[in-house]
């Protein structure tokens, strides 16, 4: 496998299913655009409960950057054309509100730091 980092939007909404133990996890279809003009639409799993959650608090359309563990396959369409696909397992999400957050703590911790 491949470790990857992937930014793109949200295909749809994403969905929680349970696995065989009842434990919980999410799907997810995030569109990515390659450098050359093409787009790819990455099927998204995750199993921890944060990245579950960060993807479950989406809309569709919302800008994302997933982590993880990528596999690339190939799929026939039914004109018999050979197209790729790329499946992750989410190890970590970040969206704008996990950077927004994140800089409000680096603002907050910097401010304590020039007040004397």
């Amino acid at each position: 496998m491949i470790e990857a980092l992937i930014a793109g939007t949200l295909v749809g909404l994403a969905e929680t299913r349970q696995g065989k133990n009842e434990t919980a996890y999410a799907l997810a279809k995030i569109k990515a655009h390659a450098a050359d003009g093409d787009s790819f639409i990455v099927n998204v799993i995750a199993f921890s409960s944060e990245a579950s959650a960060a993807l479950m608090a989406l809309d569709d359309g919302n800008a994302v950057c997933v982590s993880g563990s990528l596999t690339p396959k190939v799929w026939t369409d039914k004109q018999g054309n050979t197209r790729p696909a790329l499946d992750l397992i989410a190890s970590n999400v970040l969206t704008v509100y996990h950077a927004n957050q994140k800089r409000i703590e680096v603002s907050a911790s910097s401010d304590c730091g020039n007040s004397a």
